[in-house]
């Protein structure tokens, strides 16, 4: 029965037409980037957390499903109430169970959000592709990186959501000693490396490369970027390889459908 039901959900995204936005991106230049018409990635969400009685932008994220949102384990802390910038409210959140609060380099930098309800589907609010497990970008793989974040090194966040291209690099050489050596893991996936980068604000955001199917798929989660300035050389950006994660995703799913049919059925993921 969870397996039909996980069917379904994977049809409803097919239906839904996931990785297709409206408008294709702009390819030319986050930090020097480019403002991102609404309809490029619309599956791109605004994570907010209360201050006061106000919700205040704090990391990026991914809608990959009609009521489940990707973003980085690292965006979510005990204690603080978050909502989703569709209009929805967040009735769960799971972070890996291996994500490390304390260092982001330790990788599993991954969280899943469960909205209280499904947002309607149209050209500026759609569904992102996830790849196939253990699928890795070829080095040179022209991705795009999105976000709210500063718009350089301490710099202002812009009103408009923003968006750069990033070429893939590939582990071989993100992990050398002079890029981020040990603290590339395989796990991850590294893009850019020059003038071009993410930054505060970005983290959680999706790396959306494009398939050869012609659909966008989210292969990476916005994780960390260098400490001193947002757009070191040799020091790209580092995401959450989100293909190595795929049995994880599963499970989590699975748990909801269970609580489903079981309502005394313990979430102990979160």
């Amino acid at each position: 029965e969870l397996t039909r039901l996980l069917q379904n959900l994977s049809l409803s995204v097919l239906v839904f037409g996931c990785g297709t936005p409206a408008v294709k991106p702009d390819t030319n230049r986050v930090v020097n980037g480019c403002k991102l018409n609404i309809f490029m990635f619309s599956s791109q969400i605004s994570l907010q957390v209360k201050h006061g009685s106000r919700f205040h932008h704090t990391c990026g994220g991914t809608l990959i499903a009609p009521r489940w949102v990707l973003t980085a384990g690292h965006c979510i802390w005990p204690g603080d109430v978050y909502h989703v910038v569709l209009g929805e409210d967040i009735l769960r959140i799971f972070a890996h169970p291996n994500w490390g609060v304390d260092h982001v380099a330790a990788g599993n930098d991954l969280a899943l959000l469960k909205l209280d309800k499904s947002p309607i589907m149209n050209d500026s609010v759609g569904v992102a592709c996830l790849p196939e497990a253990g699928e890795i970008p070829p080095h040179g793989t022209p991705c795009h990186i999105s976000g709210w974040g500063n718009l350089y090194t301490h710099g202002p966040m812009p009103d408009k959501l923003q968006q750069a291209l990033l070429p893939v690099v590939e582990h071989s050489v993100c992990s050398r000693s002079d890029w981020w050596g040990v603290n590339a893991k395989t796990t991850m996936i590294c893009a850019g490396g020059d003038v071009v980068s993410g930054c505060n604000g970005d983290s959680g955001g999706p790396l959306n490369c494009l398939g050869q199917d012609g659909r966008w798929y989210v292969q990476g989660v916005t994780s960390f970027v260098s400490s001193r300035v947002c757009n070191e050389v040799k020091k790209p950006t580092i995401f959450t390889r989100t293909s190595a994660f795929t049995d994880w995703l599963s499970e989590v799913k699975i748990i909801m459908f269970s609580a489903l049919f079981d309502p005394q059925h313990q979430l102990t993921s979160e």
